[in-house]
């Protein structure tokens, strides 16, 4: 056994590791974050500092060595276990007989009131899993728990830590992060027998009139995960109407960039699509010149509104929203570059369910890594992009970005979402949001209703970001971020929230869903 001293010394020299892991992988990045840290901007060099230390694969053992459960319950419901046959079985239920769970031979055996946990040969329950779900248990209205995990490779080791959402059932439709990994009321599955994680768990969701609910702590080592599925393409259905959509995009000069945002518009296939281009004011020549050709080609489909005056994001889409005559709105940045012609369909396709608000899809920088996979809320205190940085064919953090799933706000870059739902919200909002954080701020207000945004990654676009109006970095564009920063966490909280998708675990300093250290 350790003493406190050793115990110390071993932290301190798998820390160590962390940073020295981390200055060989990417020496460049970790020069840059330590410049940030010695020039006294602690945020920024956080953000740059979180993803290069997750990746080290010393840095799960250092969050192992500093994290603890909550205090359970050893009085709680009665919990009994279910473990199939197979390579591990002894082992498993060596685990469970340590905490005090009996095992049962099968699931139909279970009596009611009682939770019933089924396990894979060869699984482990964490220490202290037992006490926690039994607490978590007493007071659940839910007739499923589940918990985050981790894998345990050929030694023993643990690795591959899963923190995961809160119930996200559009993600779980690709990604069973629940099985194996719960515990089930046993009211719940009394009609059903046997012993396989997956189809208990299943059976009880189906028969549950209530969304699982998460109990966000390791307490569960797994020799393996059910496989994630990434999904094709969607096909629409014969027959199947697509209703009208009106395609909104701000400008100001560029005719460069237009050219190429609505040239990828005409090879968009879709049945019926209106393009409302919002003019803040041009000045150039050739745009002038460019818009009033391009409203000639196709009067009935192509409309200019003129709008001058300082930049307004929300005004001038809530103006053009006003006069759009589809039942859906699109709307896209000026320097949106279309890939491929099924973009918009697959996100009507989303956008038209009657749960989803705000369909967001994936955007690239023109180098190909990606630039959005979604809002997460409370990065940096204010909201951040996902997993941006990424390269689209990496794992990243569990397949995340390659699979649809709800998120809390998608970007207004591009965003599909029907038109009476973006009136019930009364548009963007134009006096607090007028250029940073309306996307995030009407998603939050869309999903207060009930109806969720969702990122769909089957819409892939290229974004050239802020090209024509430019980056903030002169005092009054820096004030007036500030001012709407500062808006956002008024009003949202979140300079202190956790996004109900992303975890407590995961650093609120990085995009990248990164381990908190």
């Amino acid at each position: 056994m350790k003493t406190d001293g050793q115990a110390s010394r071993t932290g301190w020299l798998l820390r160590l590791r962390v940073y020295l892991d981390a200055f060989r992988l990417a020496p460049r990045p970790f020069a840059k974050a330590l410049w940030w840290r010695v020039l006294g901007k602690r945020v920024r060099a956080r953000g740059q500092f979180a993803p290069l230390l997750s990746a080290s694969r010393h840095a799960y053992d250092v969050w192992i060595g500093q994290a603890s459960l909550p205090i359970g319950s050893d009085s709680g419901p009665q919990i009994v276990a279910v473990v199939g046959q197979g390579p591990g079985h002894d082992v498993t239920c060596g685990s469970l007989a340590r905490q005090g769970i009996p095992v049962i031979a099968d699931a139909a055996e279970a009596a009611d009131g009682s939770w019933l946990l089924p396990l894979t040969p060869g699984d482990l329950l964490a220490d202290g899993a037992a006490a926690t779900y039994r607490g978590a248990a007493a007071t659940a209205r839910a007739d499923i728990l589940y918990a985050d995990d981790d894998l345990l490779d050929g030694r023993r080791r643990r690795t591959r830590p899963h923190f995961k959402p809160d119930w996200n059932a559009e993600l779980f439709r690709h990604q069973d992060f629940m099985s194996g990994a719960c515990i089930l009321r046993c009211d719940a599955v009394r009609r059903f027998s046997g012993t396989v994680p997956v189809d208990l768990a299943r059976a009880a969701l189906a028969l549950s009139g209530q969304p699982p609910q998460h109990v966000p702590h390791i307490l569960h080592h797994r020799r393996t995960r059910p496989l994630t599925v990434i999904p094709p393409v969607d096909k629409p259905a014969a027959g199947t109407p697509l209703p009208p959509v009106s395609v909104i995009i701000p400008t100001r000069n560029r005719a460069d960039l237009l050219k190429v945002c609505t040239d990828g518009l005409a090879r968009t296939d879709y049945p019926s699509m209106e393009i409302i281009i919002v003019d803040n004011g041009s000045d150039d020549p050739e745009t002038i010149a460019w818009l009033q050709e391009w409203a000639s080609r196709a009067p009935d489909r192509h409309r200019v509104l003129s709008a001058p005056g300082p930049f307004n994001y929300s005004a001038l889409n809530n103006l053009a929203a006003r006069q759009a005559t589809g039942t859906l709105l699109c709307l896209l940045n000026n320097d949106i570059e279309i890939l491929e012609p099924n973009w918009l369909a697959t996100m009507v396709r989303q956008a038209v369910r009657e749960e989803v608000g705000a369909v967001g899809a994936r955007l690239l920088y023109p180098d190909g890594r990606i630039q959005h996979a979604g809002v997460v809320l409370g990065v940096g205190n204010a909201a951040g992009h996902a997993h941006r940085f990424m390269r689209p064919e990496e794992e990243g953090y569990h397949h995340r970005h390659s699979l649809p799933h709800f998120v809390s706000a998608v970007t207004a870059a591009c965003l599909v979402v029907r038109g009476d739902r973006f009136d019930a919200v009364d548009g963007l909002d134009e006096a607090n949001f007028a250029v940073a954080f309306n996307d995030v701020d009407l998603c939050l207000r869309l999903n207060r209703k009930g109806w969720q945004s969702l990122y769909e990654p089957r819409a892939t676009l290229v974004h050239h970001e802020s090209v024509s109006r430019g980056l903030d970095r002169d005092p009054v564009g820096a004030a007036r971020f500030a001012g709407e920063m500062a808006a956002l966490q008024r009003i949202w909280g979140t300079a202190t929230l956790v996004d109900p998708w992303h975890h407590p675990q995961l650093s609120r300093a990085s995009e990248r869903f990164a381990l908190a250290l």
